[in-house]
């Protein structure tokens, strides 16, 4: 009997040795055959005392295999004395020992659970990869400074995972008295002396640390079945879990957060940059003082401006187009194109109009980074200061006058573009064009084509394949209505350039009965246009009055307050003109850096192909720009200038007392001598002469004197202007020459007091009759002669056309006489029988005289008129006294010693002489008079006047080009720009590869 219990109690002992699996040393099978030993033979002599029979169930789990152990069932035990060791403490170790296990199962069940759970919502969370370039930066460096695994790991309920996990603290204290209880002693004597304390009952053990450990276990073993059931059923896609939040919650917190947290950033950035701009003002006033002086380097924004300009001058031959990017801000009119520049240059600097037009020309804005918020105009000093109002009020005015005179008579709409430069603290660097807005129908005072040319405008900019284009669409009207959008599908069909951005969506809120609609605007779904990126922003509240900082905020507390993002319909990334301006920023310096490269190679194989043509055409010549040979031709005009100083005061006086008499002496003979010569004598004549010299002196004189010195002026300026200097001479320059001439000769005037002191000079010299010596007098008679000679032929010249040719001439060259010829022929016949009867006849016929002339040709068959008559005789006479006054003059060569003593007993009488020595005298007076006022004033005047044309036409590129043409010119001025682009072009290269 006592073999068979033995035998059970040592079958019992090996499935406890088997079933401990948690303890890390197996107890000796030696020593469960003593305690099976000392159970079953109760009255062997070492046992002490007897216990009453425990039975206890308890259910054995692992979390390691989560299989439920088997049950084992002590057997009874009777009262007796038993062994002092018993074997309920090795069996309390072994369970204590398990609990660690029972610790770092629940802990790696939670978290592969966790894990997976995080996985699947990851998973689930769409791809913006493709929008990276859209969000700034610094949203996704949030990682960073966001711990997501924290949250991630939190999206289970809090409560649940508390459960899942046991009391750490419990179990610390449980491990801390475990520790002192089982201090004393050997390991082996401790495990029996635990067996020797008493089990009253199965309370008494639940009371004490093996009941919390047993209903410890208990839980664990309930909450991680809960929480494989609970991971099953998620997986499967079912929502029974408490407190579950789907997914699409889940990206709204992130979302809300995300936003709060750009907000956040935003406000700190704006405080650097405020703290920045200060810091940077000190800078430059130190400067200023000339305490640390340095040489600020330009901006690379300002750098790549400077290309774009001379590029919008550049004649695109040679196929060199301008492909630079820039961005195109083209829109609908009145969509809110202008504001939407103005808040990304942070500045209300564009003039503003309820409805009507207001960008009448292209508008091209360089923003760059500066400590100072300023303007300036790319052909102007001055710097309008963008912080205060009355220089904003003055840049809107300016702009709107540059606008107006670009504006051709008869046209709306300009296509020269107003250059504007902004630099402020925090803007993003990059180049803006603002276009007409888009119109659907030209309306009252508009040109007829107005639309068509807003149309090719807005296409000459867009067709540039680097161009982005930056569409403005309206959300406050139906977005059927809109014109552009259209526009910009055919330049762009694909998309890979366009940035669509919907404004006033404040507005569209309110109005728009299905907010789904700004949703499918936003997502690219609504119209068929494609596009990079969609942003909505808010441009104020309608009020022209509202500041730039107004508006942000305005903005920012819409969009905090917006169902649209709340419902996420719109993204945080695609909201705020602040997110707007990083995203074209972006966009725009990597299209720059993507093709900068390409385009200056473009111009470096033109630059070689313009060389090679002038090289093969001008191999002698410098290239010289249209500038450069206008510097050239304005040193040439201002030496040819300079001769006119040089020119002797004889050749000046030659030429004034020449040209003078040729003016006047058509006066003199008719007006002043042929009267006074028909006077009976010598007295009546000088009275005659002196009163008709006083006449013409004082009004026609000096004014024909100071037109002939103008005359001569001109003459000889433009003789210095048109002579050619040999091989030297250019003639590329003489439409600039001539032009300079003609505009020279319209500003000068004479001045006006030159004529009141030439009267007196020329009265006093009229007025002198004393010829001091013969000289003088053989000089005077010279003069009388050539004159009356030349009188003579002159009306032998008109006698001959009056009469025809003379018999000789008839039979030499077989000409003959008109009627007309033979009857003034007749008329001339007659008249010279009439004037040889009666020499000392007067200068007109009498009536009677005119009536026997007509009888005598009638009764000869030719009939004649009376007027004829007159004026043929008229003609005869004046030749009858030229001739007579020439054989006077001959007689008077040797009346010089009769004019000394006055013509006294004398019957030879040559006051016609000493006449004619007036005139003489007052000639080489008025001419020396006038080569003075040349030599001193008008020839220094006229200088000044020069260089004031020059420079005129120096400012003046419109003239230089119509006045510098031709082949060599044009070639010269491309050649320039091409090398000057490329050079800069180069230059803005190096400086992008160092920036990098």
């Amino acid at each position: 009997m006592w073999r068979t219990r033995a035998a059970a109690a040592c079958v019992i002992c090996q499935s406890l040795a088997n079933s401990s699996c948690g303890i890390k040393r197996k107890s000796p099978l030696q020593n469960l055959h003593l305690v099976c030993h000392s159970v079953h033979h109760p009255y062997y002599p070492s046992s002490k005392f007897q216990r009453p029979p425990l039975r206890i169930s308890v259910q054995l789990f692992s979390s390691l295999n989560r299989l439920p152990l088997r049950r084992t069932k002590l057997l009874n035990v009777k009262y007796g004395y038993q062994f002092h060791r018993n074997f309920w403490l090795a069996r309390l170790a072994s369970r204590l020992l398990k609990v660690r296990y029972l610790i770092l199962g629940s802990a790696v069940g939670g978290g592969y659970t966790a894990k997976k759970t995080y996985d699947q919502w990851k998973d689930m969370m769409p791809d913006l990869d493709e929008y990276k370039w859209i969000i700034p930066d610094f949203v996704w460096e949030l990682d960073e400074l966001i711990d997501f695994e924290k949250l991630i790991k939190a999206l289970p309920d809090a409560d649940d995972l508390a459960k899942l996990l046991p009391d750490f603290d419990k179990i610390g204290e449980s491990f801390a008295s475990l520790k002192g209880f089982l201090s004393p002693g050997a390991p082996g004597e401790t495990a029996f002396r635990a067996t020797d304390q008493g089990y009253d009952n199965d309370k008494q053990f639940k009371k004490g640390l093996l009941g919390e450990l047993i209903l410890l276990q208990q839980q664990i073993q309930q909450h991680e079945e809960e929480a494989r059931r609970a991971t099953g059923q998620y997986n499967m896609g079912s929502s029974q879990q408490k407190r579950k939040v789907s997914d699409k919650e889940k990206i709204d917190q992130l979302q809300e957060e995300l936003l709060r947290t750009q907000l956040k950033y935003q406000r700190m950035l704006e405080r650097l940059e405020k703290e920045n701009k200060e810091l940077r003002k000190l800078v430059l006033q130190r400067d200023d003082k000339g305490i640390h002086q340095r040489k600020l380097k330009k901006s690379l924004i300002d750098m790549y401006s400077e290309v774009l300009d001379i590029l919008s001058d550049y004649d695109a031959s040679y196929n060199t187009q301008d492909h630079l990017p820039r961005v195109v801000v083209v829109g609908d009119q009145s969509a809110g194109k202008t504001s939407v520049l103005e808040m990304i240059a942070q500045a209300r600097i564009f003039p503003r109009g309820s409805g009507e037009m207001m960008t009448r020309s292209p508008v091209k804005v360089t923003l760059s980074e500066g400590p100072h918020h300023v303007a300036l105009f790319k052909d102007s000093s001055r710097e309008f200061d963008l912080t205060k109002e009355e220089d904003l009020a003055a840049l809107r005015n300016e702009i709107e006058i540059r606008m107006r005179n670009s504006v051709k008579e008869g046209c709306t709409v300009s296509t020269e573009t107003i250059s504007l430069s902004v630099k402020g603290p925090g803007l993003q660097r990059m180049v803006l064009v603002d276009l007409p807005g888009v119109i659907s129908t030209v309306t009252s005072g508009m040109a007829p084509d107005t639309k068509e040319t807003i149309f090719s405008i807005s296409k000459a900019y867009m067709q540039n394949p680097n161009a982005i284009i930056l569409c403005i669409q309206d959300g406050s009207v139906d977005a059927e209505r809109s014109i552009v959008t259209d526009l910009v599908s055919q330049m762009d069909p694909q998309g890979k350039r366009t940035i669509f951005v919907l404004t006033k969506v404040d507005l569209a809120e309110k109005n728009v009965a299905s907010p789904n609609r700004i949703q499918q605007i936003i997502e690219g779904k609504l119209f068929p246009m494609k596009a990079l990126g969609y942003f909505a922003v808010v441009t104020g509240k309608g009020n022209s009055s509202e500041s730039i900082e107004s508006i942000k905020e305005y903005e920012e507390e819409f969009f905090q307050n917006s169902k649209l993002l709340k419902t996420s319909m719109l993204k945080a990334h695609q909201v705020t003109t602040k997110n707007l301006s990083l995203a074209v920023s972006d966009c725009f310096w990597k299209m720059v850096r993507e093709s900068v490269e390409q385009q200056a190679d473009a111009f470096k194989a033109t630059r070689f192909n313009l060389e090679t043509e002038w090289k093969n055409n001008y191999p002698r010549l410098r290239e010289l720009d249209r500038n450069e040979l206008f510097e050239k031709a304005k040193n040439e005009i201002l030496d040819e200038v300079i001769s006119l100083t040089q020119v002797t005061p004889k050749h000046w006086e030659e030429i004034l007392e020449k040209t003078l008499w040729e003016r006047v002496s058509t006066h003199v003979i008719e007006n002043i001598y042929l009267p006074a010569a028909q006077t009976t004598n010598s007295g009546t004549f000088n009275t005659t002469v002196d009163i008709k010299l006083k006449q013409w002196t004082d009004k026609q004189l000096p004014n024909k004197a100071v037109e002939v010195a103008w005359e001569t002026l001109q003459e000889e300026f433009s003789r210095f202007m048109t002579e050619k200097k040999g091989k030297e001479h250019d003639d590329i320059f003489d439409k600039l020459k001539q032009a300079v001439k003609e505009e020279t000769i319209k500003r000068h005037r004479w001045n006006e007091r030159a004529e009141d002191s030439l009267r007196v000079i020329q009265h006093n010299a009229l007025e002198d009759r004393s010829i001091s010596d013969k000289q003088q007098w053989d000089a005077a008679i010279h003069f009388m002669e050539e004159t009356l000679q030349s009188r003579l032929k002159d009306t032998e010249s008109v006698i001959e056309d009056m009469v025809g040719p003379d018999w000789k001439k008839r039979w030499l060259h077989w000409v003959g006489r008109t009627k007309e010829q033979n009857i003034r022929n007749e008329t001339k016949n007659e008249l010279e029988k009439l004037i040889k009867c009666n020499e000392d006849h007067a200068a007109y016929l009498a009536n009677d005289e005119v009536t026997t002339v007509r009888k005598n040709l009638e009764a000869r068959g030719v009939t004649v008129d009376p007027c004829l008559i007159k004026d043929t005789w008229h003609q005869i006479y004046r030749r009858f006294f030229l001739k007579s006054a020439l054989n006077h003059c001959n007689l008077c060569r040797r009346g010089f010693y009769y004019y000394q003593r006055h013509f006294v007993d004398s019957e030879l009488e040559c006051n016609d002489v000493v006449l004619f020595w007036r005139i003489q005298r007052m000639l080489a007076i008025t001419a020396n008079t006038l080569r003075q006022q040349l030599t001193n004033t008008e020839v220094r005047r006229l200088e000044k006047n020069v260089k004031e044309v020059l420079e005129d036409f120096a400012e003046d590129n419109e003239k230089k080009v119509m006045l510098l043409t031709g082949k060599r010119v044009q070639l010269a001025e491309d050649l320039k720009k091409v090398r000057e682009i490329q050079e800069k072009l180069e230059a803005f290269i190096e400086a992008l590869h160092q920036e990098k």
